[in-house]
């Protein structure tokens, strides 16, 4: 009877466990759940890509064996950090224009720049170069604009990364199209080619209300709502660009775009800088996705996001790099967070007015919001991809830890990523890259770099 006894209880010990392929412990797992738990000495495990426990490292162990356990006692688990608005390729161009005001650098410098330059080849490169970058910063998750955007669809997939990617659409000719309707030819291609794909979000980008036509504008809807993708944009970035539309239509971008019915169907809009009351009604009914870009809001002087407003109205609001050509020379969101609360405060004269959690949860799971995927990532839930960073505490401005989100905040860097994984892959071990070649991507980039030199000299 005894022996009974206890082959039962060791039976009904092994079917509760569950193996898993993959068991991560760190000192504290940051989950950005809907309870915001900080779970100390915690760990997370994976199968299939999937999270599908994330809890105390000693009861984790016990109900999941696992066939890779990846120790760090000396690390933060965190979510992946997501990007909610990039223009990737342009690191090629990073330095190329600076200390100029917006609309001077993008007519005198950029789209020249780019006429010369962008061919597929530039794109294809240049992407390599952004999402190297991006994943060694713990960026997991980002939004793009730019063109050739199925070979931005291509690398991004091929390193390992995810993706919300809009090809541009534009009024005058650029490098993929000619016309307007020849690049909604192209995102219609685009969107085609990547449908349902389990990393790529492809989406229509008419690059902003001013530089296309209210016809245009309501093509790249209708486009966006046959293939139920989002429609990226930029809008009210400048004061002048409020100005402008003002003078030639009587009201706002983002009024506009309401009464043109653009709104009506998944949309992420970049900087919203000059948003008016009304303006931040009309975001919050229409639910857009904000992508908020302090660094580059600050480079060109565009002025100062109302986010403490937006966080009010509970608008998804993510953060965001903006394109490394100048209006921000790299693609760091542990910078951006830094800055993003200490311009609130600085504005508002009250360090108490944006919080380190608040932010942190800007950069997860509230840009997963921004962009649609908070059913997928930007925290670390059961059910969830596994996307999740591992952050070391071994440098000295790591400690001591009082408050978490603060460290991740205020001290820790970039460089202090020491491990990714995204949809349940590790994409770098150690600092080392594990899904890119990174020294032909820099052989390369130094070849294109010449090339590009010669191409604006005076």
């Amino acid at each position: 009877m005894t022996r009974y006894c206890f082959s039962l209880l060791l039976g009904v010990t092994t079917l509760a466990a569950q193996p898993v392929d993959t068991l991560i412990t760190g000192r504290y797992v940051v989950t950005m759940d809907g309870a915001r738990r900080v779970i100390e000495n915690g760990a997370m495990a994976v199968r299939g890509g999937e999270i599908v426990a994330v809890g105390p490292v000693g009861e984790m162990a016990r109900k999941h064996p696992a066939k890779q356990r990846v120790d760090r006692p000396r690390a933060i688990l965190a979510p992946g950090l997501i990007n909610t608005h990039c223009h990737a390729p342009m690191t090629l161009m990073r330095g190329i224009a600076d200390d100029l005001r917006l609309q001077d650098w993008l007519e005198k410098f950029i789209f020249p720049a780019e006429g010369k330059n962008v061919t597929a080849e530039f794109v294809r490169w240049g992407t390599r170069l952004a999402v190297w970058e991006m994943m060694r910063s713990g960026i997991t998750a980002y939004a793009d604009m730019y063109y050739f955007e199925e070979l931005v669809a291509e690398e991004t997939k091929r390193a390992g990364m995810r993706g919300v990617l809009g090809q541009t659409i534009i009024r005058f000719p650029v490098p993929d199209a000619q016309t307007p309707e020849l690049g909604l030819e192209r995102a219609e291609r685009f969107l085609k080619r990547y449908q349902n794909d389990s990393l790529i979000v492809p989406a229509v980008a008419p690059h902003a209300p001013y530089t296309n036509s209210d016809a245009m504008l309501q093509a790249a809807r209708r486009l966006a709502d046959q293939y139920r993708v989002p429609l990226i944009t930029h809008v009210s970035e400048t004061k002048r660009e409020n100005e402008d539309s003002e003078r030639e239509f009587g009201m706002s971008p983002m009024q506009r775009l309401e009464r043109l019915g653009i709104l009506k169907g998944p949309t992420l809009i970049a900087h919203a800088v000059w948003m008016s009351d009304e303006d931040l009604r009309i975001a919050a009914r229409s639910r857009v996705g904000i992508a908020h870009n302090p660094s580059s809001n600050m480079k060109l002087a565009s002025g100062v996001a109302r986010v403490l407003d937006m966080l009010k109205l509970d608008l998804a609001v993510g953060l965001g790099t903006d394109g490394p050509a100048g209006s921000n020379n790299d693609l760091n969101l542990f910078e951006e967070m830094d800055l993003a609360a200490k311009l609130q405060k600085v504005t508002t004269m009250d360090p108490r007015s944006l919080s380190a959690e608040q932010v942190f949860e800007m950069a997860t799971i509230r840009g997963a919001r921004a962009l649609g995927m908070a059913q997928k990532t930007g925290s670390l839930e059961v059910g969830k991809r596994a996307d999740v960073i591992v952050v070391s505490l071994d440098e000295p401005h790591a400690t001591p830890i009082f408050n978490v989100y603060s460290q991740l905040v205020y001290a820790l860097k970039a460089s202090d990523v020491r491990d990714v994984m995204i949809d349940g892959r590790w994409v770098m071990r150690d600092r080392q890259m594990l899904t890119l070649q990174t020294e032909e991507i820099r052989r390369e980039v130094e070849r294109l770099r010449s090339q590009i030199a010669a191409s604006v000299r005076p």
